[in-house]
């Protein structure tokens, strides 16, 4: 005689199969990521919540296998999300232009690789020409019009947010390892154009603000026009 489940037990293995299954789809195929500042601008905006594809540049494959899976290395002009070098509890979102072997100069704000200028007026954005380089400016700041020339190593990248005058990437942290690289950003699902979270722990309080805010302000702030974008 089969024995009769409860219902609340079916309903508890339904939940238990339905969380594992989005762990899984989150840590290797999709996951979600928001844009919380302005360094990948006019491409992504603050507030732009978009779905990563991590599973495009998975393990590599051997054999036949190779050939099946669609696994590739990161490319030029891709946008990835990777965890920061200097604090890798932190993930960016930036464009990489330049890989492993490829020589990296930037000559008054144009972007030069391996001797040639890069056409990158499609995406990249000056909004903010004037370096404000004083007597008392970080002298880091330099780099962000005049860098290099610099050899990107093997199993690295060199990535720069397409906004360039307003962009904290590899001029300043330097290449990016390849094992940090997460995905892919893949396309927008939703963007909001009201108060973003800074992804800092600001207490249970200011959380519960925030949610309360998004949710009345939803159907007035979503950016819909941006809904389902593709990210190039």
């Amino acid at each position: 005689m089969v024995e009769e489940r409860s219902i609340w037990r079916e309903y508890l293995e339904a939940l238990i199969i339905a969380a594992i299954f989005l762990l899984f789809t989150n840590t290797f195929v999709i996951q979600t990521f928001y844009i919380p500042s302005g360094s990948m601008e006019d491409t992504l905006l603050i507030g732009d919540h978009l779905f990563v594809n991590r599973f495009i540049y998975g393990p590599r494959a051997t054999g036949a296998e190779e050939s099946l899976l669609p696994f590739r290395s990161v490319e030029r002009g891709d946008i990835v999300v990777f965890r920061s070098p200097e604090n890798p509890t932190l993930d960016l979102v930036k464009r990489c232009m330049a890989v492993g072997g490829d020589r990296v100069e930037v000559i008054d704000a144009q972007l030069h690789i391996n001797g040639k200028p890069v056409n990158d007026a499609s995406y990249a954005v000056h909004k903010n020409p004037d370096p404000g380089l004083g007597a008392f400016a970080d002298p880091r700041m330099r780099l962000r019009d005049n860098y290099g020339p610099y050899d990107v190593p093997a199993g690295h990248y060199f990535c720069m947010g397409d906004n360039r005058d307003n962009s904290y990437d590899s001029r300043f942290w330097g290449p990016l390892p390849a094992h940090l690289v997460k995905g892919r950003a893949l396309f927008i699902y939703w963007s909001y154009g009201g108060k973003t979270s800074t992804g800092q722990w600001e207490g249970l309080g200011a959380k519960l603000r925030d949610l309360g805010e998004t949710a009345v302000g939803f159907f007035s702030k979503s950016r819909w026009e941006r809904t389902f974008r593709l990210i190039r």
